[in-house]
């Protein structure tokens, strides 16, 4: 299959038949293009995709903060950094926005799964008529996983008895290990294979992050001994920084007393570094704290027990 297919609709049509059928084996001629499926685009790059939980811009060492980050900084340095995110700030919007590029009420997740409200764009319940970009990108010939925190499957239907439409697998991912919630402990996670439930992993020095690597590296070997030259998309999305906040430590320790002038302080320092590795523009200002807090007038009778 050449760059010439057309991959404006999917799933892309099978080839034609473009061989000669005759009425003896000998007088035939085959065509090999009606066996070997979708193929990718030319060139296609492999895709790594990582989404870190409750992470704010003003966090990582990359773009100004006090947590060291020196592997992301490598990654900058040989690319981009960007600086202009408009967040969604909640959990399961973020994630149906990247994963179909659509505004979140547009895919009927202006709120996290929990807290469906039975209206248009809070229904909980991402469309089926909203493509998602591993449903596109697995239709022209990648490999596609997802490994670590999911959150866009409604509560009451993460078990077996489904519907398994609104599973990883069902947005276009071949292979998902990871959380369907919208968080889970690092130590004893709730953890799902695909569509089956695993339970809670065993073992004293068990630790949720380390275990998404392994199963990331040990998903790209298995893929790549079938093929080296598939093109993949991996969709990495961790359980933290979201709460809890469970860390080794032998991690947390390497940063004691780092944060300890406060947030305001830190919130001062961050926002000058940035201004010197040119992330915001010098003649950036600081947006003001509020100071006390703004107590709202009562506007209805307190609850009481036994009220109607």
């Amino acid at each position: 299959m050449s760059d010439s297919v057309d991959r404006s609709e999917l799933p892309i049509p099978d080839p034609t038949f473009a061989g000669t059928i005759d009425r003896t084996l000998e007088g035939s001629e085959p065509d090999w293009n009606i066996v070997v499926g979708v193929e990718p685009p030319q060139g296609a790059p492999n895709v790594l995709l990582v989404l870190i939980d409750d992470a704010g811009f003003g966090n990582p060492s990359t773009f100004g903060g006090a947590v060291d980050t020196p592997n992301f900084t490598r990654m900058a340095d040989d690319g981009l950094r960007y600086n202009r995110f408009h967040v969604t700030a909640l959990c399961s919007p973020t994630r149906a926005a990247l994963l179909t590029g659509r505004n979140h009420h547009a895919v009927g997740l202006g709120a996290v799964t929990e807290t469906p409200t039975g209206f248009p764009g809070y229904s909980g319940f991402a469309p089926k008529n909203a493509a998602s970009l591993p449903k596109i990108l697995q239709g022209n010939g990648y490999a596609t996983a997802a490994i670590g925190k999911w959150h866009l499957t409604p509560d009451h239907q993460q078990g077996p008895a489904g519907p398994l439409d609104r599973w990883p697998n069902a947005w276009g991912f071949d292979y998902f290990w990871g959380f369907l919630g919208g968080e889970s402990g690092q130590y004893d996670p709730l953890i799902a294979e695909n569509q089956r439930i695993l339970g809670v992993p065993e073992g004293e020095d068990y630790y949720l992050p380390d275990d998404m690597t392994d199963k990331a590296i040990s998903w790209l070997h298995r893929m790549r001994a079938q093929d080296g030259e598939k093109p993949f998309f991996m969709y990495y999305s961790t359980g933290c920084s979201h709460a809890p906040h469970q860390v080794p430590k032998s991690w947390s320790d390497k940063y004691a007393g780092r944060f300890d002038s406060g947030w305001d302080q830190y919130r001062e320092e961050t926002f000058q570094r940035q201004k010197a590795m040119g992330v915001i523009p010098p003649d950036a200002e600081l947006t003001p704290r509020r100071r006390t807090r703004e107590v709202l007038p009562r506007t209805t009778a307190p609850f009481r027990r036994g009220t109607p």
